[in-house]
């Protein structure tokens, strides 16, 4: 099923990408939770059967997501194509979190 999530595939990019990034080592280990919660919330939420349920854990992935976009803004990570996919994911992530009904991923 989650092969087939582009959100969760693209969430996976960010992750190995993230795992490249050079930074002081609090902001590495919280950059490497923040991309894996994105994930795995999403994950999750593909799991739950009804809308609202998914939106609530479309919307932590969202929170985890701008969480990881503020840390390389912060640390100035100048990767175009790391800033890209998180920007692409935002947009995904935003869609999913306020549709009114979500269908399931193949």
């Amino acid at each position: 099923m989650l092969e087939n999530f582009i959100a969760f595939g693209l969430a996976k990019e960010i992750y190995k990408s993230c795992k490249r990034v050079r930074l002081p080592r609090t902001l590495y280990e919280q950059l490497q939770r923040a991309s894996a919660s994105v994930a795995l919330n999403l994950a999750e939420g593909a799991g739950k059967r009804t809308a609202p349920e998914q939106k609530r854990f479309y919307g932590i992935a969202l929170g985890s997501l701008r969480e990881c976009e503020a840390i390389i803004e912060l640390e100035e990570i100048g990767d175009a194509e790391l800033k890209r996919k998180l920007d692409q994911l935002g947009a995904i992530l935003y869609k999913l979190s306020n549709k009114s009904e979500i269908r399931k991923p193949d």
